[in-house]
């Protein structure tokens, strides 16, 4: 059945009219199914991965390596879900999005940046990058489980656009400072029990 937002009441977060495979830095949160805890768990303020977050840990990373348009900043695995900043760079700027013209270029400042056709690629949107990074994990944590075609993470997933160098530290900070602060985070099974 196709979606229909009048029938399934899902509330898209996403920018109206925004162009997702534009030139930007983004901050992205994807959480697993039914937010199980599946990548390990928090020890004294630390995140301890177990196999299955060394899977993710490293298909995060391995997703970087192989689109050249794309660059990691900081990230995190979590016990259920991940969190990450990825940037669509355009020809070596780092920009900030969704501001046309005024990019940020690690080093030297602000400068120009018009993003080109290559960027307007189904497979360089945000969403692409996502699914592919999900396929990947669920593929090779499905086949070690031996539970092909299992459901691994949720439906969607979260975006952020990242708009200027403050949204960025504040990012980062958050990022960072996650598995401190997993107690009265809003993904932990504790916190979600006591909303319900």
């Amino acid at each position: 059945m196709k979606f229909n937002n009048e029938i399934h009441h899902r509330r898209s977060i996403r920018l109206k009219d925004y162009d997702y495979s534009r030139a930007g830095a983004y901050f992205v949160t994807i959480c697993t199914h039914n937010r199980e805890c599946l990548f390990g768990e928090i020890l004294s303020g630390k995140m301890i991965i177990n196999d299955f977050g060394r899977i993710a840990y490293d298909e995060w990373l391995n997703t970087f390596q192989i689109r050249s348009n794309v660059e990691l900043d900081k990230f995190v695995v979590m016990p259920n879900h991940i969190h990450g900043i990825m940037i669509i760079n355009c020809r070596g700027v780092w920009p900030y999005a969704p501001t046309l013209g005024l990019q940020y270029n690690r080093g030297m400042g602000i400068s120009q940046c018009h993003p080109t056709a290559e960027f307007r690629s189904p497979s360089q949107t945000i969403g692409a990058i996502v699914r592919g990074y999900k396929s990947a994990v669920t593929k090779k944590i499905n086949t070690l489980r031996n539970t092909p075609k299992m459901p691994f993470w949720q439906r969607a997933y979260y975006e952020h656009v990242i708009r200027n160098e403050d949204d960025l530290n504040q990012v980062r900070e958050y990022i960072i400072n996650n598995p401190l602060k997993w107690e009265l985070d809003r993904e932990n099974p504790s916190n979600i029990e006591k909303r319900k």
